[in-house]
């Protein structure tokens, strides 16, 4: 429309027989046309541009995967054939060349940039003397950046048999087990610990082997029958939601020995560790039963995040270590070592969500099909970091949500 009506104006010009103004106009005419045309150029241009970013930002995304196994030529080899099935622009002369640089810095984690620059026909610029358009792009991937410590406290409670959500819930465990040990580039990179609990959890340890830590004081049974449950802490001096560790000569801070559920033994959590098979034979043994104490199970999965008794298998804090507690759950609070009173446990749990963010461990919160939401949600680092599952099924897709982020695989401009 512009250029019609420059031609239109041309024309009056053109008529005027008056001084100078036909030959001026004749020499003005070819760099006015040419400037309106190069805009028209300039569009095309940008638009291939944009085209040529979104095509890099898929290609750097696939290759992230397959980047640090890759020898530097079939690193490039692919990432051609990646980007050239991408890309598609009809105002480019040839294909574009793509280039690929890769660095993997210490601490396992890697940045792979891709870039790509093309040439663009110059249709209107040519009467300025241009007769192509040079564009180029990049996208960077950054990948395992920090170093991990997760703690996973699942839900082994009786309703966990219900809806199939026990084994929803051990399917999408196995797939963030295996995501993360993907994306450790070194073997210490990612460690997890699996803290199973219903009103108890269960340590690797039993009548014939007691840690100092553990006290018989509140245990109701012949000692020798002990399989390893223990209780809360004592809830006075909060050290039910502390990570204080345990001393002798305080009495309190000991963690009491319990019994275990009667229908059936609680599967031991598993500490802190990168062996990928233990923690899958973790999951492998757990079972529903029992009713739901929430409290002791965050508060475990913080005592394996600690370098402090009962659990120090954790590093101590670091800038390039990010430590998590993933927390699932699917009922409300029913009962803890001294009330079966909903509302007092909730301000148990609500005081331990409060004591782990402070310690700048980051809380993801899973509620599944029942539970108390407000209490969840409310307990969780950040509002996107609650989930709350309609149906077991959805499991798998949410644990992938949580692997992926914490994998830390990012498009970087």
């Amino acid at each position: 429309m512009l250029f019609t009506r420059l031609l239109a104006s041309c024309g009056v010009f053109g008529r005027n027989r008056g001084g100078n103004v036909a030959p001026i106009f004749a020499l003005s005419l070819l760099p006015m046309a040419g400037m309106v045309g190069a805009a028209v150029d300039y569009s095309r241009a940008n638009s291939t541009r944009t085209s040529l970013l979104s095509a890099l930002d898929a290609t750097a995304l696939m290759l992230s995967r397959d980047a640090p196994n890759l020898a530097e030529g079939d690193l490039k080899t692919k990432a051609k054939a990646y980007f050239q099935s991408l890309f598609t622009n009809d105002f480019v002369k040839a294909p574009p060349n793509v280039n690929v640089s890769f660095t993997t810095p210490q601490q396992g984690s890697f940045k792979l940039v891709v870039t790509a620059d093309a040439a663009v026909n110059a249709n209107f610029a040519r009467l300025l003397g241009t007769d192509e358009m040079r564009i180029s792009a990049s996208s960077e991937v950054a990948w395992g950046m920090k170093r991990l410590e997760v703690a996973l406290a699942l839900d082994n409670t009786g309703s966990m048999a219900w809806s199939n959500k026990m084994v929803e819930m051990k399917k999408a465990v196995k797939s963030l087990l295996d995501t993360l040990h993907k994306a450790a580039k070194k073997p210490d990179d990612v460690k997890v610990a699996i803290i199973p609990f219903d009103t108890t959890v269960r340590i690797d340890q039993d009548h014939t082997a007691v840690a100092p830590w553990v006290t018989f004081d509140h245990f109701t049974k012949n000692k020798n029958t002990w399989i390893g449950c223990i209780a809360d802490r004592d809830y006075l001096k909060s050290y039910d939601v502390t990570d204080v560790s345990p001393n002798a000569a305080i009495a309190d801070t000991l963690f009491p020995a319990a019994e275990c559920s009667a229908n059936g033994a609680l599967e031991k959590m598993r500490p802190l560790t990168s062996d990928w098979q233990a923690l899958d034979l973790t999951v492998n043994g757990m079972s529903p039963n029992g009713a739901t104490n929430v409290t002791i199970g965050l508060v475990w999965a913080w005592h394996a995040l600690t370098a402090n008794m009962p659990l120090n298998q954790a590093a101590a804090p670091q800038p390039d270590l990010d430590k998590v507690i993933i927390l699932l759950t699917d009922g409300e609070n029913t009962r803890n070592r001294f009330t079966t009173n909903t509302g007092e446990i909730n301000l148990r749990t609500t005081a331990v969500c409060n004591n782990i963010r402070a310690a700048n461990i980051k809380l993801y919160t899973i509620r599944v099909i029942e539970g108390n939401a407000a209490l969840l949600k409310n307990c969780a680092t950040k509002a996107d970091m609650y989930f709350d599952v309609k149906q077991a099924s959805q499991l798998n897709t949410v644990f992938s949500a949580i692997a992926q982020n914490l994998a830390n695989l990012r498009v970087a401009k």
